[in-house]
C-alpha cells in the first residue's frame, strides 16, 4: 500500500490538552487534519475505548484517517484504519497478521540501527525521533538530530518518514528540508486548548512554504 501522509501529523494527548480524544479530534478536524493518531498512556482501556469510538465516528464523517497508538486490540475492535507501534509494543509481524494487509501500521525508531532493522518489517510508514529535546514523553530516548534524520531518509527511500520530538514552528522548515515526509506534533498543537484548530492550521500553512 502506498501511503500519502500529510505534512503535519497531529497526535492526541489527553494529559497535555485536558480534553477527551473525541474533543481533540473535533478541533483537529476543524484545523484541517486528515490523519490523526490517538495516543493514550494514562486512562483505563475501557475509558479509552469509549472515547476513541466517539473520535473515530467524527473522523469517519469528515473523511479523515485515525490510527491508534499501541493498542492493536482497540484498533481491531473499533475498526480503526491501523495502529502506530513502538519498540516495546506488540511485534509488527504479529500486528500485521491480526489486522490484515489493508491496515496501516506505523513504527517508531530512535536511532539509525533501528531504522535499518525496521525496513525488514511489514510497515507502511516509519517515525524517527526525538529530533530535538521533548517534554511530551517521559524518559525520552536520546536526541536524534537533523543530520541523522537526513541519513534516515536516505536509508528508507520511498517509505514515508515521520519526524517527531521537540519540533515547533521555528524548526519546522529545517526539519522538512531534510526530505522527511511528515512532521508529528503534540505539544505545539495541543498545549493551548482554545487554539488547537488555529495552531494546526497555522502549522499546515507554514509547512507549504
Amino acid at each position: 500500500m502506498s501511503l500519502l501522509l500529510p505534512r503535519i501529523y497531529p497526535i492526541t494527548d489527553s494529559t497535555i490538552s485536558s480534553l477527551s480524544h473525541a474533543e481533540q479530534v473535533e478541533l483537529l478536524l476543524a484545523g484541517g487534519a486528515t490523519f490523526i493518531q490517538l495516543r493514550e498512556k494514562k486512562n483505563a482501556a475501557r475509558e479509552f475505548f469509549d472515547d476513541a469510538k466517539r473520535a473515530l465516528r467524527l473522523a469517519h464523517e469528515a473523511g479523515a484517517t485515525i490510527v491508534i497508538n499501541d493498542r492493536v486490540d482497540i484498533a481491531m475492535a473499533l475498526g480503526a484504519r491501523g495502529v502506530h507501534l513502538g519498540q516495546t509494543d506488540m511485534p509488527v509481524v504479529a500486528a500485521r497478521e491480526l489486522l490484515g494487509q489493508s491496515a496501516i501500521i506505523g513504527y517508531s525508531t530512535h536511532n539509525l540501527d533501528q531504522v535499518k532493522a525496521a525496513l525488514r518489517l511489514p510497515i507502511d510508514y516509519l517515525a524517527v525521533g526525538p529530533i530535538f529535546a521533548t517534554s511530551s514523553k517521559h524518559n525520552p530516548d536520546p536526541v536524534v538530530g537533523l543530520e541523522q534524520l537526513r541519513i534516515a531518509k536516505s536509508i528508507v527511500g520511498k517509505l514515508p518518514l515521520v519526524a517527531i520530538g521537540g519540533i515547533d514552528e521555528t524548526s519546522l522548515p529545517e526539519v522538512l528540508a531534510t526530505g522527511t515526509d511528515s512532521v508529528a506534533m503534540i505539544s505545539q498543537i495541543l498545549s493551548a486548548r482554545d487554539s488547537i484548530a488555529g495552531n494546526l492550521k497555522k502549522l499546515l500553512d507554514a509547512s507549504k512554504k
